[in-house]
């Protein structure tokens, strides 16, 4: 396909944002059918006479369906969409883009999702989706499956079509003030309800101090027995967040936030606050695994995109212990920038 893609740059380069609209277009319509023409283009921001134009050409080509509901994308249609998906990668360079944050970030595998999660939900649905899909790949019997809190370990949730009844799924952190359904008790809920198995909800606080934590698990059993569990986990789905609005997320005092602030701090991953090296300058006291604490486990997963998270993508990665890490093409073209910088 990479020799398909090489002709089609330099015999017929006009016809590569026609496929790319039209990919965008079925990926849009798949996520959100049945959907209207008009809800369409409020989605792609265009006018809805281009969009007429081309869910048109898609119907004749036997791609979408109409009906009183709203357009559809039909069976062939999905599978012309995961062609076009590798082909669109291809296209824009990501698979060797890929490789080259992997080598530098020492990140086993770097997964890049085209577009930017920033601008387009889309592109956070599909990230969820290839996390759904790793974990599927990674899971076996009797297993536990530990994932923090966040919308886009929240789209993961959305996107598992599989089950494991064997399966105990826990928390990877106390909870932060978030959204009920972005918390990890209740992503870790919704993921056990569709694989059939168990789930254990850890009812603490994230961000506490070191004496309540002390004496939480001095005085229950089950916390420290679920701790364990957690930091033992055999695969770990966990977002990267940036420092400061995580700090300004946990409600830390303001003393604090200029602390991680003056000590460079850029990016936040399970409790931990790290700058562009992978130094970690700031901790916070939770039950459950810390971003210093991930040799126990047996795959870790780290999902988070959008341009502005590059930084915060990076310094996690520089931290170690990543083995996957799902990002979007925004984001990745970001940090491709940031370690050229960095080797040069």
């Amino acid at each position: 396909m990479e020799k398909v893609v090489q002709l089609h740059h330099k015999i017929a380069p006009e016809l590569i944002s026609v496929i790319e609209e039209r990919y965008n277009i079925l990926r849009h319509i798949q996520y959100a059918q049945p959907l209207g023409r008009r809800a369409l283009a409020g989605m792609l921001e265009t006018g809805e006479r281009v969009v007429r134009t081309q869910v048109d050409f898609l119907k004749s080509a036997g791609l979408v369906d109409f009906s009183p509901l709203g357009m559809t994308v039909t069976r062939e249609g999905e599978e012309i969409l995961a062609d076009l998906a590798e082909y669109i990668r291809l296209l824009r360079g990501l698979t060797s883009l890929e490789e080259e944050i992997a080598q530098k970030l020492s990140v086993k595998q770097v997964i890049i999702i085209p577009g930017d999660s920033g601008v387009d939900d889309t592109v956070q649905r599909e990230m969820g989706r290839a996390a759904a899909s790793l974990v599927y790949k990674h899971l076996g019997q009797n297993m536990t499956i530990a994932v923090s809190g966040g919308s886009t370990t929240a789209m993961m949730a959305e996107a598992i079509n599989f089950t494991e009844p064997t399966t105990t799924v826990v928390p990877a952190r106390g909870g932060l003030g978030e959204r009920v359904e972005y918390q990890a008790n209740t992503i870790a809920a919704v993921i056990a309800t569709k694989l059939g198995g168990r789930y254990r909800l850890l009812h603490v606080k994230d961000a506490i101090s070191e004496e309540v934590l002390e004496f939480i698990l001095a005085g229950d059993a089950a916390i420290l027995e679920l701790s364990n569990i957690i930091k033992h986990a055999d695969i770990l789905v966990h977002g990267i967040g940036q420092a400061a609005k995580m700090a300004a997320s946990r409600g830390l005092d303001e003393s604090v936030v200029a602390e991680i602030a003056g000590k460079g701090a850029v990016g936040e991953a399970l409790g931990q606050y790290c700058d562009l090296q992978g130094k970690i300058v700031y901790s916070t006291s939770s039950v459950g695994v810390r971003l210093d604490g991930l040799e126990d486990i047996g795959v870790v997963i780290a999902v988070a995109g959008g341009r502005k998270k590059a930084e915060a993508l990076v310094a996690v990665a520089n931290a170690g212990g990543q083995d996957i890490l799902i990002t979007d093409e925004a984001a990745a073209r970001e940090v491709q920038t940031i370690i050229n910088i960095k080797h040069k």
